[in-house]
């Protein structure tokens, strides 16, 4: 990564790099097994190219705006269909559209295909949304980008939650339908997310 795309990060001169993520892991006392692999960047290359455990869930996550430039980061499994309209009405989003890359490394410090949750360490500023899939919550292990698209990084679930809330950023909790719609009764609802919940 070049210094010019580095300085391109919003709230800060340049983005945290992978060895650094690793290492605000270890300060948080956060359990972590990092593999490396060729890049991927499609949940089918994910699973052609997977070598990691297959214990624990794997992610789709998608980096989303809307029309006013409000921007979120949602996880959910790595099949689930989402039906955006639905997950724009339940978050009174308006139109969601999915973030150009431009604008993904300015607010997350990555590129296309290495989006995770972790990359939250770079949104110093808040801009992002967090919002994870309630299914997600039920697996003891989760294996994220660490930043890069060439790694994989395993970490407990309650550790991720940990670490989201070491970045400062919310938790918002939703469930999804077999269609990818999010249930009428759970709009907008957020879910208090403590040690407790895993």
């Amino acid at each position: 990564m070049t210094d010019q795309i580095r300085k391109q990060l919003a709230g800060g001169p340049k983005p945290t790099c992978p060895d650094e993520l690793l290492g605000i892991l270890d300060q948080l006392g956060i359990d972590h097994t990092t593999v490396k692999h060729p890049p991927m960047f499609t949940v089918a290359q994910s699973k052609k190219l997977r070598i990691t455990s297959t214990c624990g869930a794997y992610t789709k996550n998608l980096f989303l705006r809307n029309k006013k430039g409000l921007m979120w980061l949602v996880t959910c499994s790595e099949d689930r269909r989402l039906d955006l309209p639905s997950l724009a009405a339940r978050l009174q989003a308006g139109r969601l559209s999915f973030g150009s890359a431009d604008r993904l490394m300015k607010y997350l410090g990555v590129t296309p295909g290495a989006v995770s949750p972790l990359a939250l360490i770079n949104d110093s500023i808040g801009s992002v949304s967090f919002v994870i899939e309630e299914e997600l919550l039920r697996q003891p292990m989760i294996h994220l980008h660490p930043l890069i698209n060439t790694q994989t990084t395993r970490i407990a679930i309650r550790d991720l939650l940990r670490f989201v809330r070491h970045t400062g950023h919310p938790l918002l909790c939703l469930p999804f339908d077999a269609s990818g719609a999010v249930p009428a009764a759970e709009c907008c609802a957020t879910q208090p997310l403590d040690e407790a919940t895993t």
